[in-house]
């Protein structure tokens, strides 16, 4: 009786460990940004800047620019 205990207890084991091995997702990898999506931030940061700065200007009145 003992020994039929310990085979299903081991049986039971093995497969919830089985049941976990398949659960487990494999991290993702996270991706570099790519020259041209770089070169995108950095146009938009530049776009964005000129705006800040022509509105200023559009202003003789107002000493900040913000």
């Amino acid at each position: 009786m003992g020994n039929q205990l310990e085979h299903l207890v081991e049986s039971i084991k093995s497969k919830v460990k089985a049941l976990n091995l398949k659960k487990k997702k494999k991290p993702y990898v996270k991706m570099d940004k790519s020259a041209s999506v770089k070169v995108e931030i950095r146009s938009r940061k530049a776009r964005q800047l000129i705006d800040k700065t022509l509105k200023g200007a559009d202003r003789p009145g107002k000493r900040s620019v913000s």
